[in-house]
């Protein structure tokens, strides 16, 4: 009986040493196939979820910028056929300035169509919203279009710190919710808005079709800074270094070298690179893009416009190139041609005439 009992004991003991040993086994083996990430994961009920960049194009899609009422807080002298003020809205909190012209005349029953015109880089303690771009806001104007002009955070007036469109998406933030302030504007038409900008601000232009693709129907870019970050940080040079304020310096976080050490160089995390790059998603915009650029550009090379090119005729997209042999950065020689030009392309694809 005693032999018995033992016997029992053993085989109870044996058991229970197989079971621990499979455990422990299984247990091994399922850590080491756990799939190994460029970037950090949380945890959420449905299983890993990938932190996106606040830079990634799906993640500033996630996003809302809902804008908010457009407040008129001056009121400038008219232009030739239209009204001139300065407007603010919300943004991230903050309250953002912006240029505002409304046409005179009879109103069209689903309102006004809509121009953001996205200016280029100025050092901010040096730019002025009344100054800054006037030649261009005064082309859209004239011709019936509502113009907003936002000084971005950090700028003139608006509330914030200039952080840069590059690397730190707040800019972008900014004309995006501009976008949704003018949508709920009584003036303007909501379906018919476009979207401009030059050399810093085409960068934002772009940015900003690839991430709301409907709600912009047509955009126009000057001598933009559209390429990818492989030819930003290796195809970039300008005749004169690029240098920013003390001001500028201490909130523009993260620099390149920055998100290198963290996600990889382009070579070793390609994916996260074009992650964040607006030229990667041209094939999801909706609108129109046309596009110019001086050959003599001293300031943003012609090789990120012809980048652009080849990636929206890759995509079967409707575009227009303009090159302007010898001009400059502004297209200083053929302004007048290059302003028809972008006026014509709104009207066609923006009015619908």
């Amino acid at each position: 009986m005693k032999s018995l009992l033992f016997s029992k004991k053993v085989v109870a003991l044996f058991s229970l040493i197989v079971f621990l040993g499979v455990s422990l086994l299984f247990f091994s083996t399922s850590k080491t196939q756990l799939p190994i990430l460029n970037s950090p994961i949380s945890l959420n009920e449905g299983g890993p979820k990938e932190n996106l960049h606040p830079l990634a194009i799906e993640y500033m899609r996630s996003q809302e910028c809902p804008g908010s009422e457009i407040t008129i807080e001056q009121t400038l002298p008219s232009g030739s056929n239209y009204s001139k003020y300065i407007a603010s809205y919300k943004s991230d909190g903050l309250k953002i300035y912006t240029l505002l012209t409304i046409p005179k005349g009879e109103k069209p029953i689903a309102g006004w169509p809509v121009i953001i015109l996205n200016h280029g880089y100025i050092p901010p303690t040096q730019y002025r919203t009344t100054e800054n771009y006037a030649g261009y806001t005064d082309a859209f104007s004239r011709n019936g279009y509502i113009v907003l002009k936002p000084d971005y955070r950090g700028h003139g007036n608006s509330e914030g710190d200039p952080e840069g469109a590059y690397y730190s998406p707040a800019y972008t933030v900014d004309v995006l919710n501009a976008l949704s302030s003018v949508k709920k504007y009584p003036d303007a038409d909501p379906n018919r808005i476009g979207m401009w900008g030059h050399s810093m601000g085409g960068s934002i232009a772009l940015r900003a079709m690839v991430v709301r693709p409907s709600d912009i129907k047509a955009g126009v870019i000057w001598a933009g800074v559209v390429a990818s970050y492989d030819d930003l940080a290796n195809n970039w040079r300008r005749n004169t270094p690029f240098m920013l304020s003390q001001r500028e310096q201490a909130v523009r976080r993260p620099s390149r070298q920055a998100l290198i050490d963290k996600y990889g160089s382009f070579d070793q995390n390609p994916e996260f690179w074009r992650s964040i790059a607006p030229i990667s998603f041209v094939g999801d915009t909706q609108g129109p893009i046309q596009i110019h650029h001086g050959t003599s550009d001293t300031e943003v090379p012609l090789l990120f416009s012809q980048r652009l090119n080849d990636a929206l005729g890759s995509a079967g997209k409707t575009y227009e190139f303009y090159t302007y042999t010898g001009d400059d950065h502004n297209i200083s020689n053929n302004l007048s041609l290059a302003l028809n030009r972008s006026v014509e392309f709104f009207d066609k694809y923006v009015k619908g005439e």
